[in-house]
């Protein structure tokens, strides 16, 4: 790519990203401009969770090698129990793009940002646009937590605090696991009624039999994603400009993985897998999810961090009283963040060696590669920062009403916590 064209790429950047990053030459964009071109080639923008900067390393690395796009991402939650937050995950990674000498086409994604209450919606309003200012460049709006009526306000009232040309994300149905799905219906009344408030998201993220962690195989559990009633919600959405946002795909195995583009599906969010990288797990060729042993994970002394790191991973996990398979082992994240950051060549590299080497098999069943610099033409083309889509309000504002809200206004609620 000639200098001359990223120069003035560059002068394209979104107005945030220019504010928050005034020296840098990163290719961080807005989730918007990603969007519009992995639909316009029939591609899946792969979206990562960083609960360690070792992760975002490997995968800007794999991104720059394949011309990719990738959005980088961190949850709500995630911020919570993981040495990565919504401060310091901008200056990451600006720092690993010119350590790799930038052109390394990226969004900064807030994932599955939960409403649960008004205090969660007060809260968000001021936490929300305060990340913007650091340069994210999409969020995801996720009230699927509430009944139907009170999610649609939740994520309207949230999503009219962020500007238009932020990349956006919307949910509804709760991502539980395998036989809980989002209805037609469900999604009809849900971006209609955003519609009808000119709230335009590029993704819908549903429940379609996928739940973010590993899949215990040896307990009977598999992968459960209904493609047959995703393209159902996709086709009935299409008209609203929106694609279908899958969640939970680490487990998932390539192949299948590689068909998600015909079926409405342009996102697709790959966390645990990037975490059983860097404890070294063993795992499943095709699919990345961990094995079980005896109702524990498995630890491969040649992967990830040290085996005496991770026995004393284990030890506090198990002070905790957390079974030696659960979920709850992605808060080892933080307590340990610092020795992890501080372990030597050998141990990062070869973590950062199996994160490029499995970001590159996604970017290719994702169908991303040489789409990157699409991006960058795409932006330069357009000869304006601002990616605000050009969308029209097409649905009856009285057509979303708490009264008719499918779900009847209420919600089955068990206590847990699904929002990563």
């Amino acid at each position: 790519m000639k200098s001359t064209f990223y120069e003035r790429f560059l002068e394209l950047r979104p107005l945030n990203v220019k504010n928050a990053l005034p020296e840098s030459r990163c290719a961080l964009v807005s989730g918007r401009d990603i969007a519009r071109v992995a639909e316009d080639n029939n591609a899946i923008v792969m979206a990562c969770n960083i609960r360690n900067p070792l992760s975002a390393l490997g995968i800007l690395t794999a991104a720059k090698k394949a011309d990719s796009f990738v959005l980088l991402e961190l949850a709500k939650s995630e911020a919570t129990y993981t040495g990565v937050n919504f401060r310091n995950l901008p200056s990451l990674a600006m720092n690993y793009s010119s350590l790799l000498g930038d052109h390394v086409v990226y969004c900064l994604h807030m994932d599955h940002f939960a409403i649960k209450s008004n205090e969660d919606l007060m809260d968000a309003i001021k936490v929300v646009p305060d990340a913007i200012s650091r340069g994210w460049t999409s969020v995801a709006v996720d009230a699927s937590h509430n009944h139907d009526w009170e999610n649609l306000m939740f994520t309207r009232d949230l999503a009219m605090h962020i500007p238009p040309y932020i990349g956006l994300e919307t949910e509804v149905g709760e991502i539980k696991g395998a036989g809980v799905l989002t209805t037609v219906e469900e999604a009809e009344y849900y971006i209609g009624g955003l519609n009808s408030w000119g709230i335009f998201p590029d993704f819908l993220a549903i429940s379609n039999g996928s739940k973010h962690g590993t899949y215990d195989t040896s307990a009977g559990e598999d992968e459960g994603i209904d493609l047959k009633r995703t393209k159902a919600i996709a086709d009935a959405t299409a008209k609203y400009g929106v694609a279908i946002a899958q969640h939970g795909i680490s487990g998932t195995p390539l192949d299948k993985v590689g068909h998600f583009r015909n079926y409405g599906i342009n996102k697709g969010n790959v966390g645990t897998l990037w975490q059983n990288i860097l404890f070294g797990l063993e795992m499943d060729p095709e699919s990345g999810n961990a094995f079980m042993d005896g109702g524990s994970y498995v630890k491969r002394h040649d992967m990830g961090i040290p085996t005496e790191l991770w026995n004393r991973m284990v030890k506090a996990a198990d002070a905790k009283g957390w079974p030696r398979n659960s979920g709850n082992y992605k808060k080892l994240n933080l307590p340990f963040h610092a020795e992890i950051m501080a372990l030597s060549g050998e141990y990062r590299q070869r973590i950062l060696d199996e994160t490029e080497k499995w970001a590159l098999r996604f970017f290719e069943a994702f169908g991303s590669i040489g789409l990157g610099s699409e991006v960058i033409k795409f932006v330069v083309d357009r000869q304006d920062w601002n990616s605000t889509p050009v969308r029209e309000i097409i649905a009856e504002r009285g057509y979303s009403t708490a009264a008719n809200a499918p779900d009847g206004g209420t919600v089955q609620e068990d206590g847990k916590d699904y929002s990563d």
